[in-house]
């Protein structure tokens, strides 16, 4: 079949919305209708003799040619869905339905743009995931990521920043992005000329490329991924019930995936839902924190600590382990809060945390039961002596007196040790053991005060 045998019957074909395309055993156009053009952005002439897959989306290419072979196989195909990228560099959805002619020996095929449909199904299906997410993470940074695979399902994303702001410290940081040619983002001022600040500042979305502004500094950076320059950025405002709390950034450099108006519709949207996750999510942190944590100190209350004792309990009894336990509490603490006051003594009881904090490592647990009582848990440790050199910490870390607001204060603990599982298998007997030896600690004068440090083990202990 020739292009002239099409000829007769064209101007029918040009009245259709839908697209004809004739496409020959080689793979390159020998007829397109007038509809092409508005589909495709390329007139007919542009079209015929042109290869088929070069204007396909690179992404799409493998699958579209595993179907023309289907099709010119015998099999027809009367769905088939793929990406084409017009000629003004838009990224296009096309439903295809195409049948083989042997006796041709070529491929008829009508197109229908269903850009729009397939977007308003994306967006939907992105406002479920989000939501989808927000009640499966358990945590900030596994949502941040959903997000990003969302987002990059619709848009390509070869960087990726999610930036949060905040308002008090004038101070935009990136809890999340993707950028191998700058993996620590450090915070910045909101005042800086960057994208992301341009777009917190205004509360607008921006739109840039190179043409748009050729010296600006993000239209010029080159891609770690590729070596090609940014083609295209898009920054939306994070906007929540409480103003802007952030923004979101997308950026390529693929010269065929340049971002549009329909592009910066699409993430205003989403980022609206993002917005809210993003809040939810931190609220939920706040109250989860606020559950677990004394509001003093900041350390971890009796239920969180209840919580560690039980997984360190029985990851020890997996392995064979010990762990310490200490039992402290203040010497003479109700003379402090009778003297100076109550905020006084809140104010020592915050020094005294953060100096006790210094004393543990990081993957120890210091807790706050109430009052003047704290609870050390030390994980891991291969002899009892550790436990000893942890309370000799404390003795250094307690020889120097406190400041509570231009007083010197001195104070010292009383403390009680308790290792497992020498002096108990459970929770409950080791904070019994530890709870008397510090009660004991309190009692022990002259020789058996270990400096002016008060520290007790029970009985069966190799050290005291």
């Amino acid at each position: 079949m020739k292009a002239n045998t099409f000829a007769s019957s064209s101007k029918f074909m040009d009245l259709l919305l839908d697209a004809i395309c004739v496409v020959d055993k080689e793979g390159c156009f020998v007829y397109v209708s007038a509809a092409c053009e508005r589909i495709f952005g390329y007139t007919p002439e542009e079209m015929v003799g042109r290869r088929m897959i070069e204007l396909v989306f690179p992404e799409d290419r493998e699958c579209t040619l595993q179907t023309a072979a289907q099709v010119i196989s015998g099999e027809p195909l009367p769905h088939f869905e793929n990406r084409y990228v017009r000629k003004d560099g838009q990224v296009v959805n096309i439903m295809w339905s195409a049948r083989w002619s042997e006796a041709d020996q070529v491929r008829i095929a009508v197109a229908r743009d269903i850009t729009r449909s397939k977007q308003a199904e994306q967006m939907q299906a992105a406002l479920y995931a989000i939501s989808e997410a927000v009640h499966e993470v358990d945590d900030l940074g596994t949502l941040f990521q959903r997000i990003h695979r969302i987002i990059g399902a619709l848009l390509p994303t070869t960087h990726f920043y999610i930036a949060l702001y905040d308002e008090a410290s004038g101070e935009v940081s990136f809890p999340y992005h993707v950028d191998k040619s700058d993996p620590l983002l450090t915070p910045q001022q909101i005042d800086s000329d960057t994208l992301c600040n341009r777009v917190i500042r205004g509360g607008q979305t921006l739109l840039l490329t190179p043409e748009d502004e050729p010296g600006s500094a993000e239209a010029s950076v080159a891609c770690s991924l590729c070596g090609h320059y940014l083609k295209s950025s898009l920054g939306v405002p994070l906007r929540s019930r409480n103003g802007t709390i952030g923004a979101l950034i997308v950026q390529s450099c693929a010269e065929h995936a340049r971002y549009t108006e329909k592009d910066r519709e699409l993430l205003q949207f989403v980022s609206r839902q993002v917005a809210d996750a993003i809040e939810r999510k931190q609220m939920m942190a706040r109250l989860q924190h606020i559950a677990l944590h004394d509001q003093l100190t900041g350390l971890p209350n009796r239920a969180l600590f209840h919580d560690r004792m039980q997984l360190a309990l029985a990851k020890a009894r997996r392995h064979q382990g010990q762990l310490a336990l200490f039992y402290l509490d203040l010497d003479k603490f109700k003379a402090i809060n009778d003297t100076f006051g109550h905020m006084a003594g809140d104010l020592l009881l915050e020094k005294v945390a953060r100096r006790l904090e210094l004393c543990v490592r990081e993957c120890d647990t210091l807790a706050r039961l109430g009052g003047d009582e704290f609870v050390v848990l030390l994980e891991s440790i291969a002899q009892p002596e550790q436990a000893a050199l942890v309370a000799e910490k404390i003795r250094h870390a307690f020889a120097r007196p406190f400041d509570l607001a231009g007083r010197q204060v001195h104070i010292l603990p009383s403390i009680g040790i308790a290792l497992f599982p020498l002096h108990g298998s459970d929770e409950g007997q080791l904070l019994r053991h530890a709870d008397d030896a510090m009660y004991s600690a309190k009692k022990v004068k002259g020789p058996e005060a270990k400096g002016d440090l008060n520290i007790f083990m029970p009985r069966g202990t190799s050290g005291r």
